[in-house]
């Protein structure tokens, strides 16, 4: 059975929400900066959405639970972001072809295994021609049996996703991370879509 993301955003019963920016994310932006119009797929309270408009960014933050996007509403705005509530999956033609970045955390790893062709396809279908995806993958998960979420993505896994579709131009293991997650568990990828040659 799904979860019910709404609800649990509704009980407080958001564990993943740790306060603050994916630490990983912020470890990126000392690298390098993300420009342009960016959306962020299940943005939760938005605190990667506001970090990234803090540097500059025109953020759409996309959550499909309505308690979510409200909380969202309730932190100081810090530059041009702004939050919608849909369904990543089931994009409105208003998001498609629409951004220079799609930027990933805590997002694939939340879905069931059965749609993440789904996600990789949303994905593509967001960027513009050339666009970036810029991911935080939870490669390990402690004491992962099979339930979830979270659900790990293994290097393989995610080269079959979007290997196709996209040029890998760089990865690495982040040395910045949340308290519960250890260092190792997580690996930052930034793939470009690839052009059409018409």
């Amino acid at each position: 059975m799904a979860k019910d993301w709404n609800r649990a955003y509704e009980a407080a019963d958001i564990p993943w929400d740790k306060g603050q920016a994916s630490p990983p994310l912020l470890e990126f932006l000392q690298r390098r900066a993300v420009l342009g119009r960016v959306l962020v797929p299940g943005c939760g309270t938005g605190h990667d959405v506001r970090a990234l408009a803090a540097q500059g960014a025109d953020v759409v933050g996309m959550d499909i639970a309505p308690r979510a996007v409200q909380m969202a509403h309730v932190f100081e705005r810090t530059g041009g972001e702004c939050y919608d509530t849909g369904d990543f999956l089931n994009l409105d033609e208003a998001h498609c072809g629409a951004y220079d970045w799609v930027v990933e955390h805590t997002c694939l790893c939340a879905l069931d295994l059965s749609q993440r062709a789904a996600y990789a396809r949303s994905v593509q279908r967001a960027l513009k021609p050339g666009g970036h995806y810029l991911a935080v993958f939870y490669r390990e998960v402690s004491d992962y049996t099979g339930d979830g979420p979270p659900h790990p993505i293994a290097r393989e896994e995610s080269d079959v996703l979007f290997g196709p579709t996209f040029d890998a131009l760089h990865a690495f293991v982040p040395q910045q991370s949340y308290p519960s997650r250890p260092i190792g568990s997580e690996e930052v990828c930034l793939w470009r879509l690839q052009c059409c040659d018409g």
